[in-house]
């Protein structure tokens, strides 16, 4: 009897084995939502309107322009001044209404350019405006020869008679006379007397 009881007590005593139970893992919701087709309906000016909002973009700020200032034509004695240019000659030409007079550093022209052919390079750009006489002319000029400084005149006279009467422009564009003439002399070359002269050849 005592065995027994002993048996009792230690199978009382023996902790009862946990009994361990799985979790289940938790999966990840999905949600599904379901888009519904709207109708279209025909909307008029007012609704689109309403609904739409356009941002107009703000102006940018207008900047301050100073006014251009116009060239001055005439200087205070009303004349028209402009430069001519041949070969290396420079003339500085100012026109005003006159009778035809042309002074050329302080000289009369024909005293001045001689030459007969050279005058009536002078006078073209009056005889293809058919202006002679109309205009008095005080010119200077600086370098080159009296054939250049000719050409020179002749240009600074056709750009000054454009400047006073704009309307002549195509007639002197057409003679020529308001293009500078860029042929100058040809550089001296290196076993040349000048540009293009040989030395002369010594047989003997």
């Amino acid at each position: 009897m005592v065995e027994k009881v002993e048996k009792k007590e230690v199978a009382k005593k023996a902790p009862a084995k946990k009994t361990t139970t799985k979790k289940a893992t938790a999966k990840p919701e999905v949600k599904v939502e379901t888009v519904k087709h709207r109708t279209t309906k025909t909307a008029t000016v007012a609704d689109v309107a309403k609904e739409t909002v356009v941002a107009t973009p703000k102006a940018a700020p207008k900047k301050a322009t100073a006014p251009k200032k116009e060239k001055a034509t005439k200087d205070a004695k009303g004349r028209v001044y402009a430069t001519g240019k041949r070969k290396t000659s420079i003339a500085r030409v100012w026109l005003s209404a006159g009778k035809g007079k042309i002074v050329v550093n302080g000289k009369d022209y024909e005293e001045y350019f001689r030459r007969p052919i050279l005058q009536m390079v002078i006078n073209q750009p009056f005889g293809v405006a058919k202006r002679e006489g109309a205009y008095d002319v005080f010119a200077t000029i600086i370098g080159g020869g009296l054939s250049g400084q000719a050409g020179a005149l002749k240009h600074g006279i056709s750009k000054a008679l454009v400047i006073a009467e704009p309307e002549l422009r195509t007639v002197i564009k057409q003679a020529g006379f308001l293009t500078r003439d860029s042929r100058v002399v040809e550089r001296k070359h290196y076993g040349h007397k000048k540009a293009r002269r040989s030395f002369q050849f010594s047989k003997r």
